[in-house]
């Protein structure tokens, strides 16, 4: 065997100088079966086949950012990003084989384009005078801020303005300044608008201080530049350019995107962490260029032509050419801007994005607006509020004509109408414009008059409202995590109501459901099973150490080993048995991109290992690989130090072809001391088995299913490990193609993918691992209460479907009562009959009540949701009590939530932790981030983000029905006390002659909305409780009552304006005929009917308060008193009409009899309709209130005596 040995050569991870090679990259070589059909592109792109989406998505995007120089770039990122830019753009998406195609298509198009002149940045290394030269690019410096000094007033207002209920009162404050249509002062009328802008603009001007002054801080920031005499300066990173060389040291954070040139590894590897960027915590490798990395510092000189600015993190194209020498550069020679060195002494690099133009600033724009739905189907409400209004308007103004037209030669007379004025020379006479201008002007001012018919403060008081309620999330610590030390994130202000109408939940399993925490459980491994049920695990984790320069240094992760196995590996090649477990156990420590790390414990003379990977997949294979003894202790860009069981071998790295979604594998070259050459991979079995040797044994291949498939019954995480042996031909025909590939600067992708599927060939099977992903705490009766409060809950996962079966039965998502019917086709055909099926049998069992689970996979998701087949499966799982999707990718997932929200009204949520599940939050209602091991891409792109899966029942059944019962119940009172107010005022121009003569104080007419009334409503809609915690908790079918709109809907927005019209005539009528023939003029009487309205509003809301406060009682009581203040202070002052009204009006008895019995005629028929309601048609809600207000809730839910109507009740009666 030693005559086929290769020469071992030196690492093509890190090439010498090479000229652009022009080797052949296998042009004959038919293309792998695993990488060309849809369904292996939409069975689910996750690292392995057990992997779930969000870590195959953490594997594939990450792994093509932070591996090797030479390693294949994988277009799974590029997928990605297609994916979540799609699902937010305006165009149809398909969210099938077709829609997840685009973007692998639109990624291997740009890596196959050269990069040309005018399509490129030109960078001259060291030489940021001739890179500015042609064209200035921007400075380092940033500016998250959105306004300057000069531009916050016209930019504020201009999205303020927005809204349309601003443009309708700045329309009302203009038309007032006319004088055929001034009703009110011309600033009186103004003030209400200009409050509500000043409030929002101060706010707004808040914000922006505190990003100017992080601006501030981070643009003063410094950083080591090389200049001209060869040594290095502090410069601001503000003041960097293009081109300059920046020294980083260790700890600290990357000033710019940088491309790599030297670092104090010989090697030229970087350590780096993204935490700013992604919130990833583990490190990543970064690589310089030996050509670079050689040379001496003041003499860097070349060129760099790389892409222009983008967003794709993940990816770099680019080339160098230093000393006549070309040189392709990749994502893994990048740096960008907020990355932290780490376990580098320091790097040099070459500025090539600055400022604006930097990745992370590219994608700094934070998640899709979203809009309430309560807030949209309050629309509705103002748009007959609207109408009313015109009609109102269009009373007026006609009967004002007709009024006209047969008076019009008594005008100078008459009251109302005189506007002689004597004290001028010349009196002129009242003028009159005819009919038609008569009805336009007096519609005009009517407007002006009932203007507050649509509430302007209703807007201020709901964003004060969410915010209120945002704190109060934001502080439960029943929803921090103790675990992460992180608290609720409320990231979306503008839809907290939506939380109390969710009526879809679509969950991501691993991280989401799950803790994303892998513990190495059991291995298959030549046939041979070593699980638990083969022999017991050891009680205790055990721990493999080593000696090191006199140091004891070990794992930092215990691993649970089987007991057989671990003799068997340390009797190592004995026998033929011990050569397999060997091989098994090596290509556990090789492959992968773990990188070791040494850290310090109390300790000294130990020392731990912590094992730094793309996924917890990876660290966990490695963990267990140390815990039998096969432990890895350094990792370079050209080999990697294996310690087994005392015996340290060195293997050389020949090559890394990295895991990508379309192969679903990963494999590494290695070169052994005795310089034999081995590939290992690792991967799904659906791919793997597609690769073996057909020569080997058959029983070995379906002994091996059969392990896996008993894996993933019991919810276990699978991958297949196989390898292969390389003589001297295939080696080098290998390695001259890799290099070629390697050095290409275009098609380098396809050239590389090209290049693993022939090398991936011919397998042998060494086993398979199983890993365990152990439930979250609490999902199972978090699931369970989900679906008592009548919410349906879906979960997407990458898993295979058997293991997703597995923890839907754990987590209570599957019970053994239901009818399990499972979809899986290959072809549309039998996609189509199985569709077709299903659907006939659940309606046969939905006719006898059977719960029906639909369990169906990614490859039949290709053909349902690019065809015409969506309707079918959406009727499909309606009709069933759980959804349970395998297999999917991320794009499929955004088009399942798509779905549902284009063929049903109700709210859907989507829930993930990972980087995969960002188009699905972006595209449900509410999208909630789950702030776990997955990094922060989804608490980022998210409306809400939280620590535990479990927080979503408080978050829902407790704050979100207190947000929706109290933002539905403000928005009708705010409603009902405009129109009361309005309705005032409409009555009394009936008796002035239709000419919008006011008798309330205009001031009192402008204060009501802001002082009088206001901050009641606020209060309540922030503090109020309708039910305490532990009810809603106990009794989740309470939760219904927002997903029935109980709330807010229009039959009780009618019943509302009932009660408006009865009230205002009780307020309005009684003291006018009280007062018909007495002395009391019109301003007394005015300001009777403000306090009455003042009045009647406030006790209004205090009879519908539930948890009373000293805060409530405060501002309902202080808003009456600030109101008699209020009248008072302005009957007080001269100069105002009506002065000293109220002091004349109230020393009559009449004026309190009045009052009095207003308030009580008003109020009556309301208390009488609650009583009558409440006592002989109760709702569940209002029984546990009157539970809970007898102190008796304790003693009738332990004799279950609250009896609560199932969900199913209401869903029929709808």
């Amino acid at each position: 065997m030693d005559s086929n040995r290769p020469l071992l050569l030196q690492s093509p991870r890190t090439p010498n100088d090479q000229e652009f090679p022009t080797l052949p990259v296998f042009p004959e070589l038919p293309k792998s079966k695993s990488s060309s059909s849809n369904t292996v592109t939409f069975s689910g792109v996750e690292y392995g086949i057990q992997v779930d989406n969000k870590n195959s998505s953490n594997s594939s995007t990450t792994s093509s950012s932070s591996k090797s120089i030479m390693s294949i770039h994988s277009m799974s990122s590029n997928k990605r990003n297609n994916s979540v830019t799609n699902s937010g753009s305006r165009k149809s998406v398909r969210y099938g084989s077709k829609g997840g195609g685009g973007g692998d298509s639109d990624g291997l198009s740009m890596s196959q384009r050269e990069l040309r002149d005018e399509d490129a940045r030109l960078v001259y290394i060291n030489d940021p005078d001739k890179t500015n030269e042609n064209f200035e690019f921007f400075g380092n410096s940033i500016r998250t801020a959105k306004y300057s000094i000069l531009t916050f007033i016209p930019r504020n207002l201009f999205e303020q303005f927005h809204r349309v209920a601003y443009v309708y009162f700045l329309i009302i404050a203009i038309l007032n300044q006319l004088p055929q249509l001034a009703v009110f002062g011309r600033y009186v009328s103004i003030l209400p608008l200009a409050f509500v802008l000043f409030v929002t603009g101060v706010k707004d001007a808040f914000e922006d201080w505190r990003r100017h002054n992080s601006d501030k801080v981070e643009n003063n920031r410094l950083a080591s530049v090389l200049v001209h005499d060869g040594s290095f300066a502090d410069k601001k990173w503000k003041d960097i350019r293009v081109g300059e060389i920046v020294k980083i040291k260790t700890n600290e954070t990357i000033p710019c995107d940088i491309v790599l040139l030297s670092t104090s590894d010989s090697t030229g590897v970087a350590y780096v962490q993204t935490i700013n960027l992604d919130g990833e915590s583990n490190l990543k490798t970064r690589y310089a260029k030996m050509e670079t990395g050689l040379k001496i510092q003041p003499r860097f000189t070349g060129l760099i032509k790389c892409e222009k600015p983008n967003r794709n993190i993940y990816g770099f194209m680019a080339n160098m050419e230093i000393d006549g020498k070309k040189l392709s550069l990749g994502s893994t020679n990048i740096v960008l801007r907020g990355c932290e060195l780490k376990n580098t002494s320091w790097a040099l690099g070459v500025a090539v994005y600055c400022g604006r133009d930097t990745k992370a600033m590219l994608n700094s724009s934070g998640a899709p607006s979203k809009r309430s739905r309560l807030e949209t189907r309050m629309n509705y409400e103002i748009i007959m509020l609207s109408f009313f209004l015109v009609a109102l308007c269009t009373i007026t103004s006609v009967c004002a004509a007709v009024w006209l037209k047969r008076h019009k030669d008594e005008l100078n007379l008459l009251p109302y109408y005189r506007k002689l004025d004597f004290s001028k020379a010349k009196v002129k006479d009242y003028k009159y414009y005819g009919w038609g201008l008569e009805i336009f002007f007096t519609f005009l001012m009517s407007v002006i008059v009932y203007q507050v018919m649509i509430p302007i403060a209703l807007y201020i008081s709901m964003e004060l409202v969410r915010v209120g309620q945002a704190y109060f999330m934001i502080e439960d610590d029943r929803l921090f995590d103790k675990a992460t030390n992180s608290r609720f994130q409320c990231r979306a202000l503008n839809i907290n109501e939506d939380l109390g109408q969710i009526k879809y939940v679509f969950s991501d399993k691993t991280g989401t459901l799950t803790e994303n925490k892998m513990e190495f459980q059991c291995a298959s491994i030549w046939g041979v099973d070593y699980s638990s049920s083969k022999a017991s695990m050891e009680d205790e984790q055990t721990e493999y150490s080593v000696q090191v320069d006199g140091k004891v240094l070990k794992p930092k992760m215990k691993v649970k080993v089987n007991p057989e196995l671990l003799k068997l590996a340390r009797n190592g090649f004995r026998n033929v048995e011990g050569k397999r477990i060997y091989e098994f156990f090596l290509a556990l420590a090789t492959c992968n991109t773990i990188v070791p790390l040494v850290v310090d414990t109390p300790d000294p003379d130990v020392k731990l290992l912590d094992y730094q990977g793309e996924s917890p997949d990876e660290q966990a294979l490695a963990y267990a690989a140390a815990a039998y003894g096969f432990m890895l202790i350094e990792r370079t860009s050209g080999h990697i130090v294996i310690d087994i069981h005392g015996e340290r071998l060195k293997f050389n790295v020949l090559g890394l072809h990295e895991f990508d979604s379309d192969r679903k594998r990963m494999s590494v070259i290695l070169g052994y001391p005795d310089n034999s050459v081995k590939l290992f991979i690792k991967g799904a079995d659906t791919t793997m088995f597609s690769i073996i040797d057909k020569s080997y044994n058959m029983d070995l291949i379906k002994s091996t299913e059969t392990h896996l498939h008993s894996y993933s019954s019991l919810g276990l995480r699978t991958l297949v490990i196989g390898m292969r042996e390389l003589n001297t031909s295939e080696f080098e025909q290998w390695h001259a193609s890799y290099e070629a590939a390697s050095t290409a600067v275009f098609g380098r992708a396809a050239m590389l993918r090209k290049i693993s599927n022939h090398v991936e060939n011919n397998v042998c099977i060494l086993g398979a691992s199983a890993i365990e992903d152990k439930l979250q705490h609490g999902v199972p009766e978090a699931i369970e209460s989900l679906r008592a409060a009548g919410i349906k809950v879906w979960v997407l996962t990458g898993d295979k479907q058997e293991t997703a079966v597995s923890i839907g039965f754990s987590s209570k998502l599957l019970t053994r009562s239901m009818t399990q019917i499972i979809i899986s086709s290959n072809n549309k055909a039998s996609c189509r009959k199985s569709l077709k099926d299903a659907l006939e049998r659940s309606r046969k069992l939905d006719a006898v009540s059977t719960q029906i689970a639909l369990i169906i996979d990614g490859g039949s998701l290709v053909h349902i949701l690019d065809t015409d087949h969506e309707e079918e499966l959406f009727q499909l799982a309606s009709l069933c009590s759980v959804v349970l999707c395998c297999r999917v990718a991320p794009l499929q997932k955004a088009g399942i939530v798509s779905l549902v929200k284009k063929r049903t009204s109700d709210m859907t949520l989507a829930i993930g932790d990972g980087a995969n599940d960002v188009s699905m939050i972006q595209m449900a209602d509410v999208g909630v981030g789950i702030s776990g091991q997955e990094g922060r891409q989804a608490v980022m792109s998210s409306d809400f983000a939280m620590g535990q899966f479990r927080f979503l029942v408080p978050l829902l059944l407790v704050h979100g029905h207190w947000n929706y019962q109290r933002l539905g119940y403000m928005i009708l009172y705010n409603f009902y006390r405009n129109a009361v107010l309005v309705l005032v005022l409409f009555w009394y121009v009936l008796y002035t002659a239709f000419t919008l003569t006011t008798a309330i104080n205009e001031w009192s007419s402008t204060l009501y909305s802001i002082v009088y009334s206001a901050l009641p409503t606020i209060i309540v809609g922030i503090l109020d409780k309708d039910l305490g915690r532990s009810t809603l908790l106990r009794y989740p079918q309470l939760y219904s009552a927002g997903q029935r709109n109980e709330a807010y809907n229009k039959k009780l927005f009618m019943l509302t304006m009932a009660d408006t019209l009865w009230q205002s005539m009780v307020i309005f009528w009684p003291p006018l005929f009280a007062y018909w023939k007495s002395t009391i003029d019109v301003a007394s009487i005015g300001d009777l009917w403000t306090l009455a309205v003042v009045i009647i509003v406030n006790l209004h809301l205090a009879m519908d308060v539930v948890r009373w406060y000293w805060v409530t009682h405060a501002v309902i009581w202080g808003s009456i008193a600030a109101t008699f203040i209020a009248v008072m202070i302005i009957d007080s002052i001269p100069k105002l009409p009506g002065f000293w009204a109220f002091f004349h009006v109230a020393n009559t008895g009449l004026f309190w009899a009045l009052l009095l019995g207003i308030i009580i005629a008003a109020l009556l028929p309301r208390l009488v309709v609650k009583f009558i309601y409440q006592y002989y048609f109760p709702s569940d809600i209002q029984i546990s209130r009157e539970a809970e207000k007898m102190r008796q809730y304790q003693r009738v839910a332990e004799n279950q005596q609250i009896e609560m109507l199932p969900v199913s009740y209401h869903q029929q009666t709808r």
